[in-house]
C-alpha cells in the first residue's frame, strides 16, 4: 500500500464534547468557523441548546449557517435548539478605543493623541477588544443561562492570556511607562474590569468547563501554529485541548498524481505531529466537494453521507485567463533592478514562490539576493544546492533581531521592580515586537535594491509602518542605522511606497479566508500610502490536471474567490497545484539555466 493511502486518525465525533464551553483556534483558513458550526448543529440536533459565538474578523458564520448573524444571541432557522450571535470585531475595538482615548480628548492636542490612535490599531489592541466580549459572555450569567453550551469561534491567544495574568497589568505602571512598550497601552483602559477578567481566566483554566479545541490542516505550517498555540494555553493551566484536522483527502483517485500528492503529504504531516499535538485526543474531518455552507450540507458532513452540491462556478474559463508565473517573471526583469516583496498569511507558499522569482529573474541574467524574514521559511532549501553564482541567499533571523531590541528596551527602562519587569518582559514578547525587531534588518536589504534585485519574503504590515511613521521611533531609528547621504533620508517607507523602486506582491489561495485576509493585507498597506503591484494566487486545482472528483469539484469552486480576487487587484497571476516532483524540477530546470555571473 502507498503513503497515500496509509489508515487515517479516528474521524471526528461530533456531539462528543461534554464541557459547557468549547473555544476553537487555528491559523487562517484552516476551517475553524465550519467545525465549530458543524459540531454545534450535531448538539443541538442532538437535543441541546446550543449558542455559537464568532469573533473573528474572517469569520463566515452568517455564509455557514445561511441565516442572519446579529450582536444578539438569535435563533438559527431551521435549526431548534441552536442560536448564534456574531461579534462585529472593527466595533469593539473602536468601541474599545474610545473607552481608552475618549477621557482625553480636549485634554491633549490632535497631533499627541494620533500615535496613541494608531498604537490602538493594532492586533494587541484586537485581541484585547475581542477577550473583552468572551469575558462578558462567560461571566454575564443572564446571558447564557440558558443554553447548554456556548461555542466560541476564536480562542484567546496565549499572549492576551499571559498579559492579562500579570501583576503591573493593573498598576499604574502602564500608565506612566515611557519604556517604549508597544502593546501594553490597550491595557491602561482595563482596570476596571480586573475581577470580570479573572474570572474569565478561571473558568477558561477549568478542564470541567472549558475545552480548547486545536483545528488544523494536515499541513506542517498549520499543525505546528496549533502546537505553538496549544503550548502556550497548556502552560497557563488550559490543559484540557482537542485537536480536529481538517480537509484531510481520505479517499484519493488511484493513479492521479495531484491527489496521490495531496495524500501523501498528509499523511507524512500527521506521521510526524508535534509532541504537543501528539498526546491530545485526535479527530479528522473528510475534505468534501462542495462549499460547506447551509444546515443540509453541514448535516451531511457530520452525518457521514455526502453534502449536497450547488451549481459549480465556471473556474475554469476563469483561471485559465490569469497569466502563469512567468509571465510577472518577464514583467520583473524588464525594470532592470529594485526590490519584490512577497507578502501573504502564513501557510499560502510565499518562500516558494519568492524562491521561484528569484531564479527567474537570476536565470534572466541579473544580480539577486533573495532573503526572508519569515521565521518558517528556508528559501536555501527551496533553492536546493544548485543555486545560480548570480543569486545570493540568506535569512533575517527573527529571534536574533528580538533579542537585540529587547535588550535595548530593558536598557532603556532602567531600574523595575519585579512585576514591571515581568510585564514589560511580557509585551516584548507580542507579534508587534517581532515586527519592529526586524525592520532595522529589512531597511538594509531594501537598500541593496538600488543596483540589483532584492526579493524579500515576507515584509513589515501596514500597521507597523504607520505606527513607526507617526510615532516618530521610525525615522530616529533609521536615521541611526541607515545608510543615506549627509543631510537626504530615503526611508524604507518612502521607497515601500515608490512603485518605481518596489513592486509588492500578495499571495493568496483561492478560498474564502486567505482573501479575505489579503484584502484586510491590502487596505493596512494602502492606509500606510503603499500599493500592491499585484496578487499571485496559489496552489490553485483548476489548471493542476487533476481527475480525482473531489479536487476537481474544489476546482469549479474557486471561481468565485477568483473573481473576488480580480475585483481587488487588476494584476492577478496564478500557480496551480503542482506536485513535490514538479516542483522540484521546475526548480532545477531554473536554476540549471541560470548565467554564472556577476556573483555576490
Amino acid at each position: 500500500m502507498s503513503d497515500s493511502r496509509q489508515e487515517l486518525p479516528p474521524l471526528l465525533d461530533w456531539t462528543d464534547w461534554s464541557t459547557r464551553f468549547l473555544f476553537f483556534t487555528g491559523k487562517g483558513g484552516v476551517g475553524k468557523t465550519t467545525v465549530a458550526a458543524a459540531a454545534a448543529l450535531a448538539l443541538a440536533d442532538s437535543g441541546r441548546r446550543v449558542l455559537v459565538v464568532s469573533t473573528d474578523p474572517a469569520s463566515n458564520l452568517r455564509d455557514v449557517f445561511g441565516a442572519r448573524i446579529g450582536a444578539e444571541p438569535g435563533a438559527v432557522p431551521g435549526a431548534e435548539g441552536l442560536s448564534a450571535l456574531n461579534v462585529d470585531p472593527e466595533e469593539a475595538v473602536r468601541a474599545y478605543r474610545e473607552r481608552v482615548i475618549g477621557p482625553y480628548r480636549g485634554a491633549l492636542p490632535d497631533e499627541e493623541l494620533r500615535p496613541l490612535e494608531e498604537q490602538l490599531a493594532g492586533q494587541c489592541t484586537v485581541e484585547v477588544a475581542a477577550f473583552d466580549e468572551f469575558s462578558r459572555l462567560l461571566t454575564d450569567a443572564g446571558r447564557t443561562a440558558s443554553f447548554d453550551h456556548v461555542f466560541f469561534d476564536t480562542a484567546p491567544t496565549g499572549h492576551t492570556l499571559r498579559l492579562l495574568s500579570l501583576p503591573s497589568a493593573w498598576s499604574g505602571y502602564i500608565a506612566t511607562s515611557t519604556a517604549g512598550a508597544s502593546c501594553l497601552g490597550p491595557l491602561a483602559g482595563l482596570e476596571a474590569k480586573r475581577e470580570q477578567y479573572e474570572a474569565t481566566v478561571a473558568a477558561l483554566a477549568d478542564p470541567k468547563a472549558t475545552t480548547v479545541v486545536l483545528v488544523s490542516r494536515a499541513e506542517p505550517t498549520a499543525l505546528a501554529e496549533a502546537a505553538r498555540a496549544g503550548g502556550e494555553l497548556a502552560a497557563l493551566g488550559f490543559a484540557n485541548q482537542h485537536l480536529v484536522v481538517n480537509a484531510v483527502l481520505a479517499d484519493p483517485l488511484v493513479g492521479d498524481a495531484i491527489a496521490d500528492d495531496i495524500a501523501r503529504r498528509q499523511r507524512r504531516a500527521l506521521a510526524e505531529l508535534p509532541a504537543q499535538l501528539a498526546a491530545m485526543p485526535l479527530g479528522a474531518v473528510p475534505m468534501v466537494a462542495s462549499d460547506l455552507t447551509g444546515l443540509d450540507a453541514l448535516r451531511a458532513l457530520t452525518g457521514g453521507a455526502r453534502p449536497p452540491t450547488a451549481e459549480p462556478a465556471a473556474a475554469g474559463a476563469q483561471s485559465d485567463e490569469l497569466p502563469p508565473l512567468e509571465t510577472l517573471v518577464d514583467e520583473l526583469a524588464a525594470q532592470g533592478h529594485g526590490a519584490v516583496l512577497v507578502m501573504g498569511k502564513g501557510g499560502v507558499g510565499k518562500t516558494s514562490i519568492a524562491s521561484e522569482i528569484a531564479l527567474g529573474l537570476a536565470r534572466l541574467g541579473h544580480r539577486v539576493h533573495l532573503s526572508t524574514t519569515d521565521p518558517a521559511g528556508d528559501p536555501a532549501a527551496r533553492v536546493g544546492v544548485q543555486s545560480p553564482e548570480n543569486l545570493s541567499i540568506d535569512r533575517v533571523d527573527p529571534r536574533v533581531e528580538v533579542e537585540r531590541y529587547t535588550q535595548r528596551k530593558l536598557r532603556a527602562a532602567g531600574d523595575l521592580d519585579a512585576d514591571a519587569l515581568a510585564l514589560l518582559e511580557e509585551d516584548l514578547r507580542s507579534p508587534c515586537t517581532e515586527e519592529i525587531a526586524v525592520f532595522a534588518a529589512f531597511s538594509r536589504l531594501l537598500h541593496e535594491a538600488r543596483d540589483r534585485f532584492v526579493v524579500l519574503d515576507t515584509a513589515p504590515t501596514g500597521h507597523t509602518l504607520l505606527l513607526l511613521d507617526t510615532t516618530g521611533a521610525y525615522h530616529r531609528e533609521i536615521m541611526r542605522t541607515a545608510d543615506h547621504p549627509s543631510g537626504h533620508l530615503t526611508t524604507p517607507l518612502m521607497r515601500l511606497q515608490d512603485r518605481a523602486e518596489t513592486r509588492i506582491l500578495i499571495v493568496a489561495l483561492g478560498e474564502a479566508t486567505p482573501v479575505q485576509e489579503a484584502a484586510e493585507l491590502q487596505g493596512d498597506l494602502r492606509r500606510a500610502g503603499i500599493e500592491p503591484y499585484g496578487w499571485i494566487v496559489n496552489a490553485t486545482m483548476s489548471g493542476s490536471g487533476t481527475r480525482d472528483p473531489v479536487l476537481l469539484r474544489r476546482a469549479e469552486l474557486e471561481g468565485r474567490h477568483l473573481r473576488r480576487i480580480r475585483e481587488l487587484s487588476e494584476r492577478v497571476w496564478r500557480v496551480p497545484w503542482r506536485t513535490t516532483s514538479e516542483v522540484r524540477e521546475a526548480v532545477t530546470n531554473l536554476a540549471a539555466a541560470s548565467p554564472g555571473t556577476n556573483a555576490d
